[in-house]
């Protein structure tokens, strides 16, 4: 942030932000009741300065016509700064909020606690987080929008709760400021480390973006997280619509699997989604290229996709790109999602395996799978997952556990690569397709299994991805409209009975 890029006025940015004519404001007048004749002279010129009795504003406006309860901050009022009665304002707002029903955007600029206030300041902080934690258990969006600069306890309290979250071009964003940090060490604090471009490479925020595009984010992001199904073309699809005679070996599905041109989980948002909203990383400082995380309409339907990107096949000569425990994190962050929001999940298999490495093992990637699995199994929002194409190991196992499963024709499930089964029972990996077919990791021998509910046939790359918009569609829609008692205890009922006598 320079001269050249100044700070944002919070009525500016909200003004912005919603529709024209919309904003109405929350604020009830606040008096200036403190002892100390310094701060009270600094809150006197705070006021004058900036035309606003405290650091933050609250209210409602409309975006893109759907109601919005806004929360920020006026850094030119005392640095941004937190007291009791900013305080107060926002736990009342967040409060009013959840009442009526409103998605919430945050939009904080602050350098924390206000020092002048003390402890009983510092202590704002918990009651705030319980607004925000009482709002997201109502069930209710809520967005951020960190702006230049955003530190201390409103970065460590509701600046990081969101569902999504983006941030201002080139803001300074981070726990301790650099000015304390320098006073405090004597040094400098490394430079680019604390900044919105840094954050969103270490999947600490989901997006970059100026002011001017907040409200369409806003509002394409809400459109999903409100849950709202929309009518969508196509109708609905076979069981199997012209299945041939034989299926297809086991080989032949696993080399189609594995070419180059084989659309994959990018491929088949572009092809079937709308109001893509794509996040990034755990929200917790990591960030894994195999794993595709998105908010998006599949179908009309509003739902959290998490999928595999395997990308291009590497040099090494492993059939797409590994997935690491950080990848699996930023899968739960997206069950998480979904499960607060009752929003239905889509997961998306197509996987070369588990990444293997250093790395990974001390990264915790067996615990990573237990709990993805864990939390797929026992899931309150409806599950769908779509075997896309390769289905290796536990990296793909960590995905499958869904009230419904549908599988492309040439997709396939295995303990491990095929050649890695082929080495354990062979010391060799050239019978990997002997090995595999009998494993029985067809999409046909899966179906036969109870594993698989429903087949895809292959007509080409583009007519397989035709076929999956609507078809998808469908089964979110029909598991939306299912009581979630008797979905959960379907789900778990299916699992239980895999290999048991019938």
């Amino acid at each position: 942030m320079s001269a050249n890029n100044p700070r944002t006025p919070a009525l500016d940015l909200i003004a912005a932000v919603v529709d024209p004519g919309s904003w109405h404001g929350w604020d009830e007048p606040v008096d200036v009741s403190t002892d100390d004749p310094g701060y009270r002279a600094d809150l006197l010129a705070a006021r004058e300065r900036t035309g606003l009795d405290e650091s933050v504003v609250t209210g409602e406006g409309t975006v893109g016509g759907r109601r919005v309860a806004v929360v920020a901050c006026e850094f030119r009022f005392l640095a941004g700064s937190i007291g009791v009665a900013a305080g107060e304002r926002l736990v009342r707002a967040v409060e009013r909020a959840t009442a009526e029903g409103l998605p919430l955007l945050a939009a904080p600029a602050s350098g924390g606690t206000r020092m002048q206030e003390g402890t009983i300041a510092f202590l704002q902080m918990v009651k705030v987080t319980a607004a925000i934690a009482d709002h997201k258990a109502a069930g209710l969006p809520y967005l951020v929008y960190l702006r230049h600069p955003t530190t201390g306890g409103v970065l460590a309290s509701w600046g990081s709760l969101g569902h999504l979250t983006a941030a201002e071009p080139g803001a300074l964003i981070g726990f301790l400021g650099p000015r304390v940090h320098e006073a405090l060490y004597g040094e400098e604090f490394p430079q680019g480390v604390q900044v919105a471009e840094n954050l969103l490479a270490n999947g600490l925020v989901d997006a970059v973006l100026p002011a001017a595009r907040l409200g369409e984010i806003v509002a394409r992001s809400l459109s999903v997280l409100c849950g709202e199904t929309v009518p969508a073309a196509g109708a609905a699809v076979a069981e199997v619509a012209g299945a041939p005679a034989i299926a297809p070996s086991a080989a032949e599905s696993i080399r189609r699997s594995r070419l180059p041109g084989r659309p994959g989980v990018r491929e088949l948002l572009a092809a079937v989604a709308g109001d893509v909203t794509p996040l990034s990383g755990t929200g917790a400082g990591e960030r894994d290229p195999g794993m595709l995380l998105a908010l998006a309409r599949v179908g009309g339907v509003p739902c959290v996709v998490l999928g595999h990107d395997r990308g291009r096949p590497p040099a090494s000569g492993r059939h797409g790109q590994a997935l690491g425990p950080a990848g699996l994190r930023a899968a739960r962050r997206g069950m998480r999602i979904a499960a607060e929001l009752n929003l239905p999940l889509l997961s998306v298999v197509d996987t070369a395996g588990a990444a293997l490495s250093r790395e990974a093992e001390e990264g915790g990637l067996a615990g990573e799978i237990a709990r993805c699995l864990a939390d797929l199994v026992t899931l309150p929002a409806p599950t769908l997952c779509l075997l896309l194409g390769q289905g290796a190991g536990g990296a793909a196992l960590a995905l499958l556990p869904a009230d419904r499963v549908v599988a492309a024709r040439h997709a396939w499930l295995s303990p491990l690569p095929p050649e890695g089964a082929s080495a354990i029972l062979h010391r060799t990996t050239d019978r990997a397709y002997e090995v595999a077919e009998r494993q029985g990791v067809r999409s046909a021998d899966l179906m036969a299994s109870g594993i698989v509910d429903r087949l895809v046939e292959e007509d080409g790359e583009t007519g397989l991805l035709l076929t999956l918009g609507p078809l998808l569609g469908a089964e979110l829609a029909a598991l939306r409209a299912c009581d979630q008692g008797e979905r959960l205890a379907a789900r778990r009922a299916r699992y239980r009975r895999l290999g048991s006598a019938k």
